[in-house]
């Protein structure tokens, strides 16, 4: 079960650092596959790791995924949102240069300051979309595992369901893909943040990591898994399917669980080998970076602004492209400063938690909140 475990946490690993690696712009066919399963694995780990336990006492499973979803996003968003109008007077955004999309931001009215703050806490939307894009996970992980719990005690009552276990996960990933196919088909939103496109498939994914977990042993851990998930994945990219957008087609529903399902096998195989290997310095800061992937989540693009003004500096850029969101977008397609930008994005924010937790917090334990 331990080495398992691990080749979970390295799992996230390389999922965190794949996200990182899409958001830093990286072009051509590499970029596009990322974005066909990189997220999908949070979602399927969290579904690997649920305990049948929480049936029996689920105000304490939900408890504990507020505290674990709930409380850092609103934690980190309010801190984002404090500081938003602070990062035009210190240069850090403008009004000038956004995202790929033309799209800007703007400093915030006190209107619009407390509408996001009620937004925040009452419905974990109005985040800041320049600084803290990446947020929509906290909510989705959040309603993909309360909505699973309450359909599986739900589905449980339901007397001419047989092998339970089994079937239970089935009918409610099937349930998800039919709602993804009733938002998408038919250009429907769930009363909720981004319509629920998200956060239904997340449901899917979520049932799929208890399916997971339950025939490991008789799926097995081979590289050719890996092999195949990887060929899986690349021809959908070279078919131009999509991952987890916020706008799906309508085919979507239908890939996504395809692409979904091989990017795990993919990376799940290889970290499993990965576990089984003589402990290296390598596995465990993948292990690491999985196991404190939200601190990597909440700051790689702040990061991302390191690089940016070095990209500045070196192509004489207008000071204010700093302000671009994620990444500078000039040139992007040619350069090769999305590796800087994927490395920097993984390594600072990795880097200060680990001096933070090993050499600050055990001194200055009031300031504590702000990280954990």
């Amino acid at each position: 079960m331990e080495k398992r475990n691990n080749a979970i946490d390295i799992a996230r690993g390389f999922a965190i650092i794949l996200m990182v690696i899409g958001h830093s712009e990286m072009p051509g066919l590499l970029m596009r596959s990322i974005y066909l399963f990189h997220m999908p694995i949070f979602f399927i780990s969290a579904g690997y790791f649920f305990n049948l336990s929480a049936l029996d006492n689920p105000c304490n499973f939900i408890k504990k995924r507020f505290k674990g979803l709930y409380v850092p996003f609103v934690k980190y968003s309010l801190f984002f949102l404090l500081i938003h109008n602070l990062m035009f007077k210190w240069g850090i955004m403008n009004e000038v240069y956004g995202n790929w999309e033309n799209g800007v931001t703007h400093p915030y009215s006190w209107h619009q300051f407390w509408q996001r703050m009620i937004y925040i806490v009452t419905s974990m939307e109005g985040y800041d979309e320049f600084l803290a894009g990446a947020f929509w996970f906290f909510r989705a992980l959040l309603v993909a595992s309360i909505m699973f719990l309450v359909l599986y005690k739900l589905l449980n009552k339901v007397k001419f369901l047989h092998n339970r276990t089994t079937a239970i996960p089935i009918v409610i990933c099937l349930m998800a893909i039919g709602l993804g196919l009733a938002l998408s088909c038919e250009k429907l939103r769930i009363s909720m943040p981004q319509g629920g496109f998200r956060d239904t498939m997340g449901l899917f994914f979520f049932g799929l990591g208890v399916l997971y977990r339950k025939y490991e042993s008789k799926i097995g851990h081979h590289l050719v898994w890996a092999l195949v998930g990887a060929s899986i994945v690349i021809g959908a990219s070279l078919l131009k399917w999509s991952g987890m957008n916020v706008r799906p087609t309508a085919i979507d529903p239908l890939t996504l669980p395809i692409t979904g399902f091989a990017g795990w096998i993919m990376v799940y195989n290889i970290s499993y080998h990965i576990a089984q290997l003589k402990s290296s310095k390598f596995s465990r800061f993948i292990a690491y970076c999985g196991n404190n992937s939200l601190y990597i989540l909440v700051w790689h693009i702040c990061a991302f602004k390191i690089v940016s003004l070095i990209k500045i500096l070196y192509y004489g850029l207008d000071m204010r492209q700093i302000g671009c969101h994620m990444v500078i977008h000039f040139n992007s397609a040619n350069d090769l400063f999305w590796v800087l930008y994927s490395i920097v994005g993984v390594v600072i924010p990795i880097a200060l938690y680990y001096l933070y937790s090993k050499y600050l917090a055990p001194r200055i334990p009031k300031f504590n909140w702000l990280v954990k």
